[in-house]
């Protein structure tokens, strides 16, 4: 099917401008500038928010492993019977499993080092299913948290701060002290390190240590549980979950999800993100900046072929649609090369990280200062979406005024010093 003939002329100062011919050189510098400019603003922009996204999912992901979907409390009261708590919360059909705990705060000494540490009381056949990276720990060691035995589990990076291992005794300090007449006294226990796991959360590792349910309820003198765990089929429906389980419980629990336990940080995390995207969508917006100066530039150079349209028929909208046509292209090449730069480094953003920190060597999440200690990827195809159209729309609109200036050329004017 024939092109109309607008179409046609602004493909061919398209190509025109491309090959860079000695009397449009500059021009041809300037829309590669254009160019490049919009390919490398979408690239970075696709680049940053998978980042973003991969580094989102994955703590959730290693938070979830440690914590639960979702946990019921029954306010300060303990819960005296959390068989049938769970067996109700189950009654929904999107709650696969539940597990009793004890939690509470407590400081961790051997030899001189001290560490303040969240004392969690479990279910050794129960937590498991609650638990995902209980799942990789040695079934030995969680068989030997076995009431009154007082063995303990920490986690990698504790173990390595205290300088245990499995079979070391550590002495544990709970804040409920006992009444002498010298005053209070904290109550101090000696436990057997039965196990070391690794949840791949540094703040967990160097902060969670767990126990037999029943030693930490006579530790922190808790009768009952401090409440239950529960494990959804989708956890990120856990918050519809958790307003389910609120109307089905009662008033008498307080029904707490995933979401509400970490709100800040995720908070914080789209917030960052939504700023991201606002600051990197300006590179694009400079790159449609260069797009104006190319098609003022071209307009000037080309008023004589303008003028001579003009005499031949042309209207003043087919002129502005020659260079919108010109400008669009340019936007639609520099979007389609920054899109393809983008998804490529999006799904390869681990492997180029690696190869740069063993060239350089240095390391780019450091394990004590950020959650993990690799750069993860989500790629979005929403994103992309929605990054791509928004290049396209920037480099029409930077289009519009140009091409009006050359409708506006008279061709007598044009044609007088020709």
């Amino acid at each position: 099917m024939q092109l109309p003939f607008e179409f046609q002329i602004g493909l061919r100062y398209t190509r025109a401008g491309r090959r860079a011919r000695r009397r449009n050189g500059f021009i041809s510098f300037i829309s590669t500038l254009s160019v490049a400019g919009i390919a490398l603003g979408v690239a970075a922009l696709i680049t940053v928010l998978s980042v973003m996204n991969g580094f989102q999912k994955e703590v959730r992901d290693r938070m979830l492993s440690v914590l639960s979907h979702i946990e019921v409390f029954a306010g300060r009261d303990p819960i005296v019977d959390p068989g049938q708590l769970i067996a109700k919360a189950r009654s929904n059909p999107r709650v696969v499993a539940g597990a009793p705990f004890v939690a509470g705060q407590a400081m961790l000494t051997r030899d001189d080092a001290v560490r303040g540490v969240l004392v969690r009381g479990i279910d050794p056949v129960a937590e498991p299913q609650v638990a995902d990276f209980l799942k990789g720990v040695d079934p030995r060691a969680l068989a030997a948290l076995e009431p009154g035995a007082f063995g303990i589990m920490v986690g990698r990076e504790l173990s390595r701060q205290l300088l245990v291992a499995p079979g070391d005794r550590i002495t544990l300090i709970a804040p409920q002290g006992t009444m002498t007449p010298a005053g209070v006294v904290p109550r101090l226990r000696q436990f057997k390190v039965v196990g070391v796991f690794d949840s791949g959360h540094y703040e967990y590792d160097t902060s969670l240590v767990l126990m037999n349910i029943e030693d930490a309820g006579r530790l922190f003198r808790v009768d009952g549980v401090s409440g239950v765990r529960l494990k959804t089929t989708d956890m990120l429906a856990a918050p519809q979950i958790a307003a389910e389980l609120s109307a089905t419980l009662g008033g008498d629990y307080f029904v707490r999800d995933w979401s509400r336990e970490n709100r800040n940080w995720f908070a914080a995390v789209q917030i960052e993100k939504r700023m991201m995207f606002i600051i990197l969508m300006l590179i694009i917006a400079v790159a449609a900046f260069n797009l104006v100066s190319m098609l003022v530039m071209t307009v000037t150079d080309k008023q004589a072929d303008i003028a001579i349209l003009r005499t031949l028929g042309a209207s003043p909208g087919s002129v502005m649609k020659i260079f919108v046509v010109q400008g669009a292209m340019v936007g639609l090449l520099g979007t389609a090369l920054g899109v393809f730069l983008g998804v490529l480094l999006a799904l390869n953003v681990d492997t180029v990280v690696g190869t740069l920190e063993t060239i350089f060597h240095f390391q780019v999440l450091p394990k004590g200062v950020y959650f993990i200690n690799r750069l993860p990827s989500d790629l979005h195809w929403d994103d992309v979406m929605a990054i791509g159209l928004t290049a396209c729309v920037l480099a029409f609109v930077a289009t519009l005024y140009p091409s009006w200036r050359a409708s506006q050329v008279r061709p007598a004017e044009a044609l007088r010093y020709e």
